[in-house]
């Protein structure tokens, strides 16, 4: 049976990664980020497309039980290493020089799209269909105000590396407004999984234990580590043995915050932002970058594809909703956040920019939606219509970016 399930995860790869490279080469054609093309070959592969044109297909290569646990539990690997890279590569001294602008931000862009996403829950909670047994209004109200309020953090930093903004103060502004916007909407979804399973201590365990992580580590922690940039230039790159010790810290930290609530994926982003920067993080990075991106990070757009049936939304009435939600989740978020970036002062091309960047909902709203439909929050149908939202929202940022920003960037570096 082992040797069963390993021969079949060799299958599953070599489909998925040769579905995600085609889609990130066609995506890349028309202007978007290879990242949007994987993000929409998840759900090629699931039900809502090769589940219909060939389902015997599709549920060979994704068959229910032990076989997607295997793909599930790869995935999130993936996901630790992605966001452990991307804390490495995060400028702190970016946001301590903007860090009124980032705090303006990031109140506006989690609390606008919380208000509106809360007030569009009443009528969906109404109207049945959308949220599971024992949701009562206020639980709803909390998930999809934190649903619209998310920025695809991952997402949002794979953008930004590819548009060269990394390291930049509009690259590092983006990272810091998505980062505490997310952490807020990840305190809200814990508080609404404590409500529904009637046990308010997760939520405090979460937030407390989550606050006390982050306050160590970036104290603490960052001190203990610091010795090894200076080893690292001694010898000149990072040896296997300090690899070693490094992906042990990381195993540790995202076991840590998985297991207090907060997910693995900001355990390993926070232990990413206290590594020493310079040298350390960038030879790391070469280390562990090509083989997260290329191999695993594309596990898990697959496997939230496999939970997205586009076909529940099959009425009028269901795309009008998604309709709704859609214009909700722009306005909530992505003008809000243009609007509180202009009003600090930002430049007006900047601001816009930053807007469309929060905008972007794909891989960590995937998470949160993949949570909300295990714990029976939220329905397939309402599940269905959020990646629809997700995925919308995610291609509408790089068009305007580029209009707004990335070309008048371009011409100004080539004077």
């Amino acid at each position: 049976m082992p040797a069963e399930i390993a021969i079949h995860f060799f299958l599953q790869l070599t489909v998925i990664l040769a579905a995600c490279k085609l889609a990130g080469l066609a995506a890349q054609r028309v202007g978007q980020p290879q990242v949007v093309g994987e993000m929409i070959a998840g759900v090629v592969l699931g039900p809502s497309l090769l589940g219909r044109m060939a389902p015997d297909l599709q549920s060979h290569l994704f068959p229910t039980g032990t076989p997607n646990l295997v793909l599930y539990t790869a995935a999130q690997l993936g996901l630790v290493l992605y966001m452990f890279i991307i804390g490495l590569n995060f400028d702190v001294d970016h946001v301590r020089q903007r860090a009124g602008t980032a705090a303006a931000v990031s109140i506006t862009g989690t609390v606008a799209p919380l208000f509106v996403g809360a007030l569009a829950a009443i009528p969906l909670l109404g109207a049945g269909g959308f949220f599971g047994d024992g949701v009562n209004l206020g639980m709803a109200m909390m998930f999809l105000g934190a649903s619209i309020a998310i920025t695809a953090f991952p997402m949002l930093a794979r953008i930004i590396f590819e548009k060269k903004l990394t390291g930049t103060s509009l690259g590092t502004l983006a990272l810091a407004c998505g980062a505490t916007a997310d952490a807020i909407s990840w305190c809200i979804l814990a508080a609404v999984l404590a409500i529904h399973r009637n046990s308010p201590m997760l939520a405090v365990i979460a937030i407390g234990g989550g606050l006390l992580y982050t306050l160590v580590l970036l104290t603490i922690g960052r001190r203990g580590l610091s010795p090894l940039g200076r080893m690292t230039e001694e010898n000149q790159g990072v040896s296997p043995s300090m690899l070693s010790t490094v992906l042990i810290l990381l195993m540790a930290c995202a076991w840590f915050t998985d297991i207090i609530g907060i997910y693995a994926i900001f355990g390993a982003f926070l232990l990413g932002v206290a590594m020493p920067s310079g040298f350390f993080a960038a030879n790391l990075t070469d280390k562990l970058e090509p083989l997260t991106t290329k191999l695993l990070l594309p596990l898990f757009f697959v496997y939230s594809g496999l939970n997205t049936q586009i076909g529940l939304v099959n009425t009028p009435a269901l795309w009008a909703v998604t309709l709704g939600l859609i214009v909700v989740a722009v306005v909530g978020k992505g003008v809000a956040c243009a609007v509180a970036a202009r009003l600090s002062k930002v430049p007006m091309r900047e601001s816009v920019a930053l807007g469309a960047l929060m905008n972007a909902r794909g891989l960590i709203e995937l998470i949160l939606l993949n949570i909300g439909l295990e714990a029976g929050i939220i329905t397939p149908t309402l599940f269905t219509i959020l990646v629809i939202v997700a995925v919308v929202t995610t291609l509408m940022t790089s068009p305007i970016f580029e209009a707004v920003y990335g070309r008048h960037q371009r011409v100004a570096e080539s004077v």
